[in-house]
């Protein structure tokens, strides 16, 4: 099947941009679905122009109440194109139905999330000297980039853009280069809404850096909110240096599991599956290692084993498979390289690491040391790291063992031990008893270290798009000393 072409969107209208158009594929099977239209620094300095004469001109930073109309009727159009994009997610990104399921009706419950606090970005008063009263106010920033990865196209779009526009924001959207289509039919939606004034919402499309580079550059562009590595996070922090652009970055991962002696281990098995697992292990929360207690590794790992045995990598078409393909098979190779690499230096392959193109079967790996580069790279693939230490102590100095700090799990019937050792963790989130994998609309979402900084999710989300100001109004006379 092939879907409508993924061109530009600028002003309201849809446009080619004058770029040669390539051809977006299934990588479980290269066929070709549809044609996208790349766009280029022009088109970029175009968007970000309309989007700034919008946001100055059109009164949409001040009229909450039409922001939250225009969430709600996307929400709407996003439910209504709902089985049509699990189709499109399923075919271009490589996952399960039921995974792009959960996808789309997160991205459909969190816009509605934001469309009810579109109107809640307000102000309060302060304490003042006498006789003057004093406000503190947050309004929009200006105009948000937003740059979008491939692994959640539509989820990792919604929980910017959405409070980007609650916040009275404008923008202009970049999408990854994996999944044009998927983002051009939630770019239908948006253009759907009748109540969306042209020039609010933009998207230019990338393959290559051009369009990226020139929207981080960009001096129309206010704000960028960037999901992908922390390479490229490196790199927009580089390029927005010179018009010290706010930024808000969620980066790479390394989550750890931490079972101790105490835990639940079939409970702390089930964690380690779907977070290890779960989207072929392409999430930035996903379970990279297990810092397990040795006097429990062995029973967990057999336990574990038995779990990964009865999984293989799939078409993510056939209902009977649990696992899907990886985005690209340089990606899958880039995975089974850094198994390789374990084994090679030692680490035990205890089940697994099978690759064949797209298609990788989970792999567990016993006894890794920090001398092999899955110890510190992020994998972004189905594989788990069996780190075996002894005691709390030596538990959470492995956790933290790492450039990167965004989600991790800690397993123990002892909560209040669980919760200490929490504590001591160089992580933005951490979940005791549950999987590294787990969010919510209302919740502040991000890192620490090389997993980056800002937040995303509920009332936090909003702010990183607004500017808190400070206003005063003096009643009476005002005596100064000279």
């Amino acid at each position: 099947m092939t879907y409508p072409d993924a061109k530009n969107y600028i002003n309201g209208k849809w446009v080619e941009g004058g770029a040669e158009s390539g051809e977006s594929v299934n990588p479980a099977d290269g066929a070709v679905l549809g044609r996208y239209y790349p766009g280029s620094k022009a088109l970029v300095d175009e968007a970000a122009a309309v989007a700034r004469k919008t946001f100055m001109t059109t009164g949409w930073a001040a009229s909450p109440r039409l922001r939250a109309q225009v969430l709600y009727e996307f929400a709407d159009r996003l439910e209504a194109a709902k089985d049509e994009l699990v189709e499109l997610i399923v075919a271009e990104n490589g996952k399960l139905k039921g995974e792009a399921t959960g996808e789309m009706m997160g991205s459909i419950s969190e816009t509605r999330y934001y469309a009810g606090l579109a109107r809640t970005v307000l102000g309060r008063t302060l304490e003042s000297a006498p006789g003057n009263f004093s406000m503190m106010n947050r309004e929009a920033a200006g105009v948000a980039g937003v740059i979008v990865p491939w692994n959640a196209p539509v989820t990792l779009n919604i929980r910017s853009l959405t409070p980007a526009l609650a916040a009275g924001c404008t923008a202009v959207v970049k999408p990854a280069a994996q999944t044009p289509l998927i983002h051009a039919r939630v770019m239908r939606c948006l253009d759907e809404c009748p109540s969306l004034p042209a020039g609010v919402v933009n998207s230019v499309n990338e393959i290559g850096t051009e369009v990226g580079e020139a929207m981080v550059a960009s001096p129309d562009i206010d704000v960028i909110s960037f999901t992908g590595s922390s390479a490229t996070g490196k790199r927009i922090m580089a390029g927005a240096a010179p018009t010290l652009k706010r930024l808000s970055l969620e980066l790479g991962g390394k989550a750890p599991v931490i079972v101790l002696d105490d835990a639940d281990i079939d409970a702390a098995v089930d964690a380690a599956v779907f977070g290890a697992f779960f989207n072929q292990g392409q999430i930035c929360m996903s379970t990279e290692r297990i810092v397990i207690d040795e006097g429990i590794a062995d029973t967990f790992v057999e336990k574990f084993r038995l779990r990964a045995d009865a999984i293989r990598a799939g078409d993510p078409r056939d209902p009977g498979c649990v696992l899907g393909a990886m985005i690209t098979e340089q990606a899958a190779q880039r995975v089974k390289s850094l198994i390789d690499d374990a084994a090679m230096k030692g680490a035990t392959l205890v089940t697994g690491g099978r690759q064949e193109g797209v298609f990788v079967d989970p792999a567990i790996l016993d006894n890794v040391s920090p001398a092999m580069r899955i110890y510190h790279e992020e994998s972004f693939g189905p594989v788990a790291s069996i780190i075996r230490v002894s005691g709390d102590d030596e538990a959470v100095s492995v956790a933290n063992d790492t450039e990167y700090g965004l989600s991790a799990a800690v397993f123990s019937r002892d909560v209040g031990r669980a919760l200490a050792i929490a504590q001591r963790l160089e992580t933005g989130i951490c979940h005791i008893n549950s999987a590294t994998i787990h969010d919510e609309p209302q919740m502040p979402f991000g890192g620490v270290k090389a997993s980056g900084y800002g937040r995303f999710g509920g009332k936090a989300g909003i702010d990183e798009f607004t500017e808190l100001r400070w206003i005063t109004i003096q009643q009476g006379e005002n005596r100064y000393p000279i």
